[in-house]
């Protein structure tokens, strides 16, 4: 039975805890996960938090889901992805402000994505940022942006992200100061309210703001 509320808890946490839980228990690849239930009961999250802390480890390729008959631990060495990327940026080196506009070129797309996906917009995750930026609590600027990057589902874009943020030594590191959370809490209203161009909007005043902080 779903929780009658969402955990609010940040299913960022919850996907570290699963990977210590895949470590911890010795799971090997190719063998299945605890179910939902039991892994909403054994970490302290509601169902709806597990689910999308399991997605994103779908969409980056960690784990499959096999319908009917559960959730496994994929061999991640199997996709070459990653490997590319990495051989094309030693070969053909960019400078950083060039990795910085293509981040921001899937960053835009994965705000444009969440706002157009009713789906997407019903996720207990938006309130959990909203809870999260709006607290007194420090709030990582990687975590906000990469949450909405898992959130929209393009995998090809999440593992491209992730590669370039590696590359360009996490432009997003630090905590949001008090501008940059107001312009985040604008962002998620906007695509809560499935406004595109607001969303985007007051990504870019973020984004810009991002910059300012790291005195570029």
């Amino acid at each position: 039975m779903e929780e009658a509320k969402p955990s609010r808890k940040m299913f960022l946490e919850i996907v570290q805890e699963l990977r210590s839980l895949i470590r911890n228990e010795n799971i090997r690849t190719g063998e299945k996960l605890p179910s939902e239930r039991v892994l909403a009961e054994r970490l302290g999250a509601g169902r709806s938090t597990i689910r999308e802390a399991l997605r994103s480890l779908e969409l980056l390729g960690l784990i499959e889901t096999r319908r009917g008959e559960g959730t496994f631990l994929s061999d991640y060495r199997q996709h070459q992805l990653v490997d590319v990327l990495a051989a094309f940026i030693m070969q053909e080196p960019k400078s950083m402000e060039d990795v910085r506009q293509t981040m921001q070129i899937h960053e835009k797309d994965a705000v444009a994505r969440a706002s157009a996906d009713c789906e997407v917009r019903q996720l207990p995750l938006w309130d959990s940022l909203t809870a999260a930026v709006s607290s007194d609590l420090p709030v990582r600027r990687e975590d906000v942006i990469r949450e909405i990057l898992v959130a929209a589902g393009n995998r090809l874009s999440l593992k491209i992200w992730y590669l370039l943020n590696a590359y360009a030594k996490t432009p997003y590191a630090g905590n949001a100061d008090a501008k940059e959370r107001s312009a985040i809490l604008e962002m998620i209203r906007a695509i809560q309210n499935g406004d595109g161009n607001g969303a985007r909007e007051a990504y870019v005043r973020w984004a810009a703001l991002v910059s300012e902080q790291r005195g570029n």
